[in-house]
């Protein structure tokens, strides 16, 4: 990957790419997704958002702030060709 690539949204993308290979039938909590990724949860839900206004993302949140999120098919698509098919 470039340089360029901001090293968040690369690690948020990871995450959410095993999350799919892992568990393709559930969503991964904002929380599980924090911690994987290693990213301050308002630092996860900033790319989340750029995520999903992309299209790439499907988010849920309650109204206790919690939430969940996954890949959309046009997210699934992206990670496929930058990943293959397993996280390395």
């Amino acid at each position: 990957m470039s340089d360029d690539i901001d090293p968040a949204l690369v690690a948020v993308l990871t995450q959410l790419w095993r999350a799919r290979t892992e568990t393709p039938e559930r969503a991964w909590s904002l929380a599980k997704l924090a911690k994987q990724s290693g990213l301050p949860m308002s630092a996860l839900r900033r790319q989340l958002t750029g995520l999903a206004d992309a299209g790439f993302v499907e988010v849920t949140r309650s109204e206790d702030g919690a939430g969940i999120a996954r890949l959309s098919a046009e997210g699934e698509a992206f990670c496929r060709a930058l990943f293959g098919d397993g996280v390395r």
